[in-house]
């Protein structure tokens, strides 16, 4: 299966802007991982996942019980090296081709 790129984002607590559920309000933040594969296609991948992290769009402030907290947004991420498409994690054969189309 072969070896595995390891995406730490650590998002400290903070004060939302506008746009976000509650302007003004304190979230949340969190440690989330992500796995790629380590090859051509995966250094893709993960070049353009970098872009957007820095375009603000890898995460979002989601209300929860009252509570404003960091959460993954709407680009698919491989959260588990195993497991397979079911447990978010590899293998799964399409997964490359539609983090790539939603990029």
């Amino acid at each position: 299966r072969g070896t595995a790129l390891q995406l730490l984002f650590k998002m400290s607590y903070s004060c939302s802007k506008v746009g976000d559920p509650r302007p003004g309000q304190p979230y949340k933040g969190g440690n989330f991982c992500a796995f790629l594969p380590d090859n051509k296609e995966g250094l893709k991948t993960a070049k353009l996942l970098k872009k957007a992290f820095e375009r603000g769009l890898i995460f979002q402030i989601k209300s929860c019980n009252g509570e404003e907290r960091v959460t993954w947004g709407l680009i698919p991420h491989k959260t588990s090296w195993d497991g397979g498409k079911a447990r978010n994690g590899y293998p799964d054969a399409q997964y490359l081709r539609e983090v790539g189309s939603v990029l």
